[in-house]
């Protein structure tokens, strides 16, 4: 099935999946009295914040001068559903990510772990999308913000090792 949306929508919601991201690694980082895990954390969020101004900058790049509508959703109801997808499967901002995720006291390592499998899923959130859209344009940006998500699994993981050892 080939479903036609904009790069615009693409890139607000890689936008608020970065700000998602970005608050539960500082909520994260405000339940760890370990000054080195809540640097990491720390870290881990200016990533994040880094990650969403690279994807807006790809977004205004990509949208400058191209018409914004949508060519197959007249009723905005794929913009809707992958809106709502990214906020309820990958870094929530709705419940609490820190206590529904990981929990009250969580180890470092489950922190590492939750945070591994949400950027997996972002990964698997874009191959979806780059899979629907029939952009060439579209598909060039989102192979650009899946390595930007791939490297943050290699980062996570090269952490996790290192806590572990």
């Amino acid at each position: 099935m080939n479903i036609n949306f904009n790069s615009d929508e693409v890139f607000e919601i890689a936008e608020q999946m970065e700000r998602n991201g970005a608050k539960f690694y500082i909520d994260a980082s405000k339940k760890k009295e370990n000054k080195k895990y809540s640097q990491l954390l720390q870290k881990l969020s200016a990533m994040e914040v880094e990650h969403e101004k690279v994807f807006a900058s790809m977004r205004k790049k990509l949208t400058e001068g191209r018409d914004k509508s949508v060519d197959f959703d007249p009723d905005g109801q794929m913009a809707l559903y992958l809106r709502a997808w990214a906020d309820g499967k990958v870094f929530n901002d709705i419940k609490n990510p820190i206590e529904d995720l990981v929990g009250e006291n969580a180890s470092m390592e489950k922190i590492l772990k939750v945070a591994i499998d949400l950027e997996h899923d972002s990964i698997l959130y874009y191959l979806g999308i780059k899979e629907m859209t029939s952009d060439e344009e579209s598909k060039n940006q989102l192979d650009k913000i899946i390595k930007e998500e791939i490297s943050h699994v290699a980062y996570l993981k090269k952490e996790l090792e290192l806590l572990n050892k």
